[in-house]
């Protein structure tokens, strides 16, 4: 049996900032009334984080969650993991109206890293990234230049990127463009 590889097999450039693929992370799409308290168990028991608010990311390395609509969050799970988290998710909803759905291998991520991160995705995506605006812990679901796209910070100079993993290779290209040395136009 084959073994899985991330979408870019963690590629990284180096410019006014660090851009790297990040590799197999296990993401869980779960859509429900978030205001359900067999909902938040099963959260709770996958990642030990409460269900999040508006926009917030409970993220603590490859774990955590993530608000995506009003009826939808993004579960972070070890990769070797999803499956198993997947399924205590889909018994402890047994009952429930929700649905749980693997959706690792559809995604991919990457991390911005350094002093211009906030500089570099500011380019490809028309979300107010100032210090100000937008801290850690804190998600925005938007555009990267011409695709959909979810980030949050995991510290003050470290963004994460989810996208659709056959965006992957533009997404990587559009951000190594913007991380050229030299391209700094010193926004943030």
């Amino acid at each position: 049996m084959s073994e899985p590889i991330s979408a870019l097999n963690h590629a990284s450039y180096d410019g006014i900032a660090r851009v790297t693929e990040c590799g197999l992370q296990g993401m869980i799409t779960l859509r429900g009334d978030l205001s359900d308290k067999v909902l938040a168990k099963a959260i709770r028991d996958a990642t030990g984080q409460k269900v999040p608010g508006l926009r917030e990311a409970l993220v603590k390395g490859d774990t955590g969650v993530c608000w995506m609509s009003t009826d939808e969050l993004l579960v972070l799970v070890p990769y070797a993991e999803v499956e198993a988290k997947l399924a205590a998710m889909t018994n402890a909803l047994s009952g429930t109206h929700a649905l749980a759905v693997n959706v690792s291998d559809a995604r991919a991520v990457f991390s911005i890293s350094g002093a211009s991160a906030r500089e570099v995705l500011g380019k490809v995506a028309p979300v107010e990234l100032s210090a100000e605006a937008f801290q850690p812990g804190q998600i925005r679901r938007s555009r990267l230049a011409q695709v959909a796209g979810a980030f949050w910070m995991d510290d003050a100079e470290t963004f994460r990127v989810v996208c659709f993993r056959s965006a992957a290779d533009y997404v990587f290209k559009l951000l190594k463009v913007a991380a050229q040395p030299g391209s700094e136009v010193g926004v943030y």
